[in-house]
């Protein structure tokens, strides 16, 4: 059975090698044959996999030595328990619905560039289970560049757009910065231990070899790392301008794979976080506001790929609160539900815009109720478990969080619940602004062609119509909102079941004693934590109270969204003041390339025209100039003539003498 495990990477690989090198030759059908046909492949073996560590644990021996220097030996081996288990799950299930999902929504597709997409999409499911299976940091390291890499691929998919080549390098260049600290926390382990796998890092024997700072630096620089692949402040500046890729990989990235990586890793990593308390607070602290900071931008977003992107950043920031108030399993369990009701909600965004021929702006929508019946009902459930409204995935999960934050600190709980009800806010927006109302459409599509960027006036791409190029504003006239084929309802339909019933996995203690099987489940991977550290529990009439309150709030708060926004009509929401700040994203992107990029494009102008050009030039320059005017004075020396020959000896000999007797 162990054996099977590598065959969970190795069928992405081989659909990305099929689908990649030979493109040009394969049809669309063949191509999205193979790249969803190895994810479910992979699918089928995690299942077998989970079902075998059920029955008890597996041991997976090392594939080769990748590194073996003196006395450092580094195997490329992969570790399979309960959580890397649950993340196969995740990974492979979900990818599987977005690659079918994508043989329709990418049809318009050249059948190369069609092949090209599934191999991309490919490569990212292989290296984002290479992260999640190795059994060392470098194994997972090299996932974690993998899905760098696949996501500059993917976020510039099409890229005769240069715009959508420059959110591609965004993404690659923040990422570098996070992979740097991943790095140097790499270094520094190997020179305190000699090993980077963790069943020897994170043994006693090895921890006993650790100072205070030790603990205390490589937790630090390994959060730096997640917050870059996470996208939490201040490295989360990427994620937003990764919708310029197509929607499924928007659902890809934001759901069930890149964005998860920095929860995984922290998650493998809680021995070291238990023993590093400063770097928990810093954690919960980043994290929660994170939380908040995106989910004020998101209240005042219209594209509807944006109002998701600034969501997923900050329920990120609800599962970094997590880890950083020690509620491991809380922060594994909303990485679940997230991939369930995020892609969800993506793939929903996907077929809205599918129907609305390629537009994005949430104010020329509404009334796509009775034309989309099915993304209607399947995008309200996302919502409603997004919110965290009972008894809906995200209610089970986010309470949990909530918890933990309330027996951590009071004040992060309150936060917290701040953030939950401006969630709630601008979901139902999106909901009633896109969903209810009158359709908004038809209206605008005269001005469409003029005002193409309205969606987003300071974003780095616009919509997906822009991309594609086939479509004017005449198709907005010319056509009615219609819904999706099944190759795309089918996944809405699984993954709307899956947010309405996955939260039942984690069931309180206050509802059913022993319910929460995943709690239990994980046990084994947290165990060292949970020896480390001090539960505080909160009594369970307290725990009821907060909870009833927290739902009431929110059930109301979405409430107050729908009725405000059921009715909209274009030019209502004229941003003042504070509406305008959030709208253009407390101007961070302003502030960055104000303070970052813009000194640094002029350090490199100065280089290029001065250092370059004057300096180093210059010097290389010189050194031949100088050789070749040298050249032409001594050859003057040699002019044939005997007399001057002896004349020069003469002078030479006096000189010699003088210098001999005299000096």
């Amino acid at each position: 059975m162990t054996k099977l495990v590598y065959l969970v990477p190795l069928f992405p690989l081989i659909g990305f090698l099929i689908n990649g090198l030979m493109r040009k030759n394969l049809s669309k059908a063949a191509s999205g044959i193979i790249g969803s046909g190895t994810i479910l492949a992979s699918f089928v073996v995690s299942v077998m996999l989970f079902m075998q560590l059920q029955g008890g644990s597996i041991s997976v021996p090392p594939l080769f030595d990748f590194i073996h220097i003196d006395q450092i030996h580094i195997p490329f081996a992969f570790q399979i328990d309960q959580l890397s288990s649950l993340f196969l799950l995740v990974i492979t299930g979900v990818g599987f619905l977005i690659h079918l999902y994508s043989t329709s929504y990418m049809k318009e597709e050249e059948p190369h560039h069609f092949a090209r997409y599934f191999s991309y999409l490919n490569l990212f499911v292989f290296s984002m289970l290479l992260l999640v299976l190795g059994s060392n940091f470098v194994v997972m390291f090299i996932g974690w560049e993998g899905v760098g890499l696949c996501s500059y691929l993917l976020i510039g998919f099409w890229f005769k757009n240069n715009n959508y080549n420059n959110a591609a390098k965004k993404a690659f260049i923040m990422n570098r910065i996070g992979d740097l600290a991943f790095l140097i926390a790499m270094f520094w382990m190997v020179a305190k231990l000699g090993s980077l796998t963790f069943s020897e890092v994170f043994s006693e024997d090895s921890l006993a070899l650790l100072t205070t700072t030790d603990i205390t630096g490589i937790t630090l620089l390994l959060f730096i790392g997640a917050t870059g692949k996470s996208a939490q402040i201040p490295l989360y500046t990427w994620l937003p301008d990764a919708m310029a890729g197509p929607t499924p990989v928007s659902a890809l990235i934001h759901a069930a794979t890149m964005v998860t990586a920095g929860i995984y890793m922290i998650a493998r990593s809680n021995v070291l976080y238990t023993m590093a308390p400063v770097t928990q607070q810093i954690v919960a602290v980043i994290g929660l506001a994170t939380a908040l900071l995106a989910a004020t931008i998101a209240f005042k977003q219209n594209d509807i790929k944006k109002v998701l992107a600034y969501s997923t950043v900050s329920q990120l920031g609800y599962m970094f609160l997590a880890l950083g108030v020690g509620a491991f399993t809380g922060a594994v369990f909303h990485v679940i539900t997230h991939a369930f009701f995020k892609a969800l909600l993506f793939l929903g965004a996907g077929s809205v815009i599918h129907a609305m021929h390629h537009e994005q702006d949430i104010r020329r929508m509404g009334g796509l109720k009775k034309y989309l019946p099915v993304t209607h009902i399947t995008f309200l459930l996302g919502c409603l478990a997004i919110a965290g409204i009972p008894p809906f995935s995200g209610f089970f999960s986010k309470d949990e969080i909530l918890m933990g934050a309330y027996a951590k600190n009071p004040l992060l709980y309150y936060l917290g619940v701040a953030g939950a009800l401006l969630t709630a806010f601008y979901m139902f927006r999106l909901y009633a602004m896109t969903f209810l109302g009158k359709f908004r459409g038809n209206s605008h599509s005269e001005s469409h062609a003029n005002d193409a960027q309205v969606a987003d006036d300071h974003a780095t791409f616009t919509t997906d119509e822009d991309a594609h190029g086939s479509h004017n504003a005449d198709a907005h006239s010319a056509h009615q909102p219609h819904e999706s084929p099944s190759a795309m309802t089918i996944p809405l339909v699984v993954l709307a079941l899956l947010a309405v019933v996955g939260g039942f996995m984690g069931i309180p203690e206050i509802f059913m004693r022993g319910g929460h099987w995943l709690q239990e489940y994980l046990a084994p991977v947290f165990a060292g934590s949970a020896a480390r550290s001090t539960p505080h529990a909160i009594d369970h009439s307290l725990e009821l109270i907060l909870m009833a309150v927290s739902t009431v709030l929110i059930i109301v708060v979405c409430l107050l969204a729908v009725s405000k926004f059921r009715k909209y009509q274009s030019g209502e929401e004229a941003s003042t003041g504070l509406g305008k700040f959030l709208e253009n994203k407390w101007y961070i992107d302003e502030l960055y390339d104000t303070i970052i990029v813009k000194p640094l494009m002029w350090l490199a102008k100065f280089l290029n025209n001065i250092i370059e050009r004057y300096v180093i030039d210059g010097f290389v320059n010189g050194v031949g100039r100088a050789v070749q005017y040298s050249g032409r004075q001594i050859r003057l020396l040699q002019t044939g003539q005997v007399g001057g020959y002896i004349l020069l000896m003469v002078i030479c000999v006096i000189l010699f003498f003088v210098i001999k007797f005299f000096l």
